[in-house]
């Protein structure tokens, strides 16, 4: 599991990029809005949360981003319903990229990691 101090879990300060805040709202208006399912975009919304919270207290524990490998295995990608949550983890923090819907093409991967 994570680090532990004292008992407790060491968290992870997490900072969500514009274009992760963006992909959220696209997410959620796009199924409130057009889908006209409103309480299924609050729904899948606090999922993306859930899975941030879990990011927050072990970012180790999901695996590397295969689009965006590197020798200390930094960039990581988190299964959330039908998307991916990619981030960077520094050493005190974690940098959430984007979300991404699973079907899109792994190309499209590459491009978060300008963003940051």
């Amino acid at each position: 599991m994570g680090e532990k101090e004292k008992g407790t879990f060491k968290k992870y300060k997490v900072s969500i990029t514009e274009n992760a805040s963006r992909n959220i709202d696209e997410i959620t208006g796009y199924i409130a809005f057009i889908k006209k399912e409103p309480l299924n975009a609050a729904r899948i919304g606090d999922k993306f949360f859930s899975v941030l919270e879990r990011i927050e207290l072990n970012p180790f524990a999901f695996k590397e981003c295969p689009e965006l490998r590197t020798k200390s295995r930094i960039y990581r990608q988190a299964k959330c319903l039908s998307w991916i949550i990619i981030y960077k983890i520094n050493l005190q923090d974690v940098l959430i990229l984007g979300i991404l819907h699973a079907a899109r093409k792994p190309g499209e991967k590459k491009l978060l990691k300008k963003a940051t």
